[in-house]
């Protein structure tokens, strides 16, 4: 039986079955992306929304996402596209665009602004295929194109879309094996090697939603900017942080958001490691 090599689950997908991640199956005895060109939302968005705040400040940059994911995050942001059920069926409504028409469309928004193509909304590497046709076009259209991603993908993956992408942020969800862990067996370990290969060859800025009793402790937000620090003084560069504030969202609603003061706090525990440290939804 085949088995996907996106993600660290390595699904075994039967023919014309449909992966962990909503979105892979296996046709003809291979798999492939069932998500590929079938976009579930499109906007013209402020790059600083991504969030990116030091990757051309105030471009804007056409944004499309498809459905699927790999994690079950209870508190996702993008649920009714991403994996909830509402996501899973409606996926057939989804529209097909191919690589062709979203650049066209892409270099038609010139004139509003736009610097390229965002992969966003879902998690865009579950359909890796997508994500390198059309932003393999845009490069050579002269944009620029950003990944937002939650960073849980295998180096055959990244070696296959770094050279066409320009920036990314990644989720960095928590600096705890047992956080992921609860994400229905996320892996740490994966996130980090990704950051860490994506540092090397592209703009990277992290985005860490700060969760109420969760991933709030000024500890763990010491060792993730430590951390990051590190990598910094490797690569000898700047990698941003955004410390989000958590509202009750999806499948999380029994949680009050994470106080400003938090957010604030960790902001300044960060900075002892970090230059650049960004507080969001404050």
């Amino acid at each position: 039986m085949p088995i996907c090599d996106v993600c660290f689950r390595h699904c075994k997908i039967e023919e014309n079955a449909i992966g962990f991640c909503g979105a892979r199956t296996c046709r003809n005895g291979k798999i492939v992306a069932d998500n590929y060109g079938k976009l579930t939302a499109i906007a013209l968005d402020p790059i600083e929304k991504k969030p990116l705040k030091m990757f051309r400040p105030r471009a804007k940059v056409l944004s499309i996402g498809s459905y699927g994911c790999n994690l079950r995050c209870p508190f996702c942001q993008n649920s009714s596209i991403s994996w909830s059920r509402e996501a899973f069926e409606g996926k057939d409504k989804a529209e097909y665009y191919s690589p062709e028409e979203i650049v066209q469309s892409a270099l038609q928004l010139r004139t509003h602004g736009n610097i390229g193509i965002a992969f966003t909304y879902n998690e865009p590497l579950i359909g890796y295929e997508f994500v390198r046709d059309t932003a393999k076009l845009s490069k050579l259209a002269g944009m620029e194109n950003v990944l937002v991603t939650n960073g849980t993908a295998t180096f055959k993956i990244l070696n296959e879309i770094v050279p066409y992408i320009d920036a990314m942020n990644i989720d960095l969800k928590s600096f705890s094996e047992s956080f992921y862990k609860g994400l229905l067996d996320g892996d740490f370990q994966m996130v980090r090697n990704f950051i860490e290969g994506a540092v090397q060859s592209c703009h990277v800025e992290l985005t860490t939603l700060i969760i109420p009793d969760e991933n709030d402790s000024e500890n763990e937000m010491q060792d993730l900017s430590a951390w990051v620090a590190s990598l910094e003084t490797r690569y000898r560069k700047k990698i941003p942080l955004h410390i989000t504030r958590f509202f009750p969202i999806f499948n999380l609603t029994d949680k009050d958001p994470t106080p400003v003061s938090t957010i604030m706090k960790l902001v300044e525990t960060a900075k002892e490691n970090l230059e650049f440290v960004f507080p969001g939804n404050v």
